[in-house]
């Protein structure tokens, strides 16, 4: 009989190497080039801001997950103060958003492989990503903490030896074809490329660059210690958007002006290949492929626990509750690695990889949007019922319940902006569609429920 329940064999360093993985996705290393393009270098200003809000969204969420460690991860959360109806919600559209969010991805590793492999057509790369990384989910959990500990080290030392390298360029004027690198870069071309309307604009694909930040909440159910380790990770949210979104982009930026930079193309591989190391694009290639992987590979994770806690709550099919030997939701992962074959014939009938990847995740931020506005619903609801518990506890969110409607008002505007720029409001557009489809859904495991 195979073992129903998961393990807790993530530690400290998995947790922290996971949280900050993350948060550094392909949407940093890839859609850089669009946002820049789109707003100039008030896009630093977008993700300090996104960054803060955030931060704050996962105090809240950190709050509640330390207050009661039997919490597996944020759809018990929803569910427990929202109802079950709420959690239902949180959990599916969790698992679409991440299917969604791996298809953009599994593009993403497509289009970096391109860049030594061109005559390899990209639906091949995208098949052959998704069944590796199938294979290494079922091993078991610790494994993937350990993956994903390495995949997030690369993108760690990638950053800071990419920051270092461009302060010596800038310290010492570096020539390049587009004149001196200095901070000069950053503002003499003006600091929005198409006023405020840009600078709102950049909303979309700078929240899409933070998705994945919610991850800790799901790795709470197999964590060694959550009331330390959950904490440690979360603190170190500002650090990191602050050396590697602000401070990589402003490098970027000060080397090759925003003006010349092509939004279809990583401007983290353009700035290494400036240097004349003849190897230096490659390897950079090599890491933002290892991070477009290593998102992915979060996403298969992240969806099997959360079709697991959905059968456990039987919201989902039961077959979804059983693991294998190693302890892992095997059918869980398998069906939903199996969904990013999409991605395949996504690249196979769009060649224009980036074009895909654009649709993908506006559809996907819509989504991740709606969970973390049920997230912080669950808060408020949690901080109404419980204020003395908020007042004694150790880890909190500043502000309590105050702070959390300015998140839910903040997640509001990016919401609204969606809708209002006419390339990403097909998101909006589509979403009622998937919520007719729970509603169904719930109906039916309603029903199902009454008669056992």
């Amino acid at each position: 009989m195979a073992k129903q329940q998961l393990q807790r064999e993530l530690s400290s360093r998995h947790v922290q190497l996971i949280a900050i993985g993350g948060a550094i996705g392909t949407g940093l290393f890839l859609g850089a080039g669009q946002t820049i393009h789109l707003t100039g270098p008030s896009i630093l200003l977008t993700y300090i801001i996104i960054g803060f809000m955030l931060f704050m969204f996962m105090r809240g969420l950190g709050e509640i997950l330390v207050a009661n460690t039997g919490f597996k991860s944020f759809a018990d959360v929803t569910a427990h103060y929202l109802g079950p109806f709420a959690g239902f919600v949180t959990g599916w559209t969790y698992w679409l958003s991440w299917v969604i969010t791996g298809m953009a991805e599994v593009t993403a590793v497509a289009k970096y492989v391109s860049y030594w492999f061109p005559e390899i057509p990209n639906w091949v790369t995208a098949l052959f990503c998704v069944l590796f990384l199938m294979f290494l989910n079922l091993l078991s959990a610790k494994l993937f903490g350990e993956l994903e500990f390495w995949f997030a080290i690369i993108k760690v030392v990638t950053i800071i030896a990419l920051i270092v390298i461009g302060i010596v360029m800038i310290v010492f004027a570096f020539k390049t074809p587009f004149g001196h690198a200095s901070l000069s870069n950053i503002y003499k071309h003006g600091f929005f490329s198409d006023g405020l309307n840009g600078f709102m604009m950049s909303f979309q694909m700078a929240t899409f660059s933070f998705v994945g930040i919610e991850l800790i909440g799901v790795t709470a159910g197999e964590t060694k210690d959550p009331k330390t380790i959950i904490p440690k990770a979360i603190n170190s949210v500002p650090l990191r958007i602050l050396v590697f979104y602000v401070g990589a982009l402003a490098v970027i930026m000060s080397i090759i002006p925003w003006t010349q930079i092509n939004p279809d193309d990583s401007p983290f591989v353009k700035l290494f290949a400036l240097i004349g190391i003849p190897f230096a694009a490659g390897i950079i290639n090599f890491v933002v492929l290892t991070a477009a992987a290593s998102s992915c590979n979060s996403g298969i994770f992240s969806n099997s626990r959360m079709l697991f806690g959905l059968s456990k709550k039987e919201q989902a099919p039961p077959i979804f509750e059983s693991t294998n030997k190693n302890g892992v939701p095997h059918i869980g992962i398998i069906v939903s690695s199996a969904l990013l074959f999409i991605a395949a014939f996504l690249n196979y009938v769009i060649p224009n990889s980036t074009l895909v990847f654009t649709y993908v995740t506006t559809l996907s931020t819509v989504l991740f949007i709606i969970v973390w506005m049920l997230i912080t619903l669950a808060y408020i609801k949690y901080h109404h019922d419980n204020p003395e518990s908020h007042k004694k506890a150790k880890y909190k969110l500043p502000g309590g319940k105050y702070m959390g409607y300015i998140i839910l008002v903040f997640f509001l505007v990016i919401f609204a902006l969606l809708f209002v720029n006419q390339e990403t409001r097909i998101g909006i557009y589509i979403t009622p569609i998937w919520f007719i489809i729970l509603i169904l859904m719930y109906l039916r495991y309603k029903k199902v429920t009454k008669q056992n």
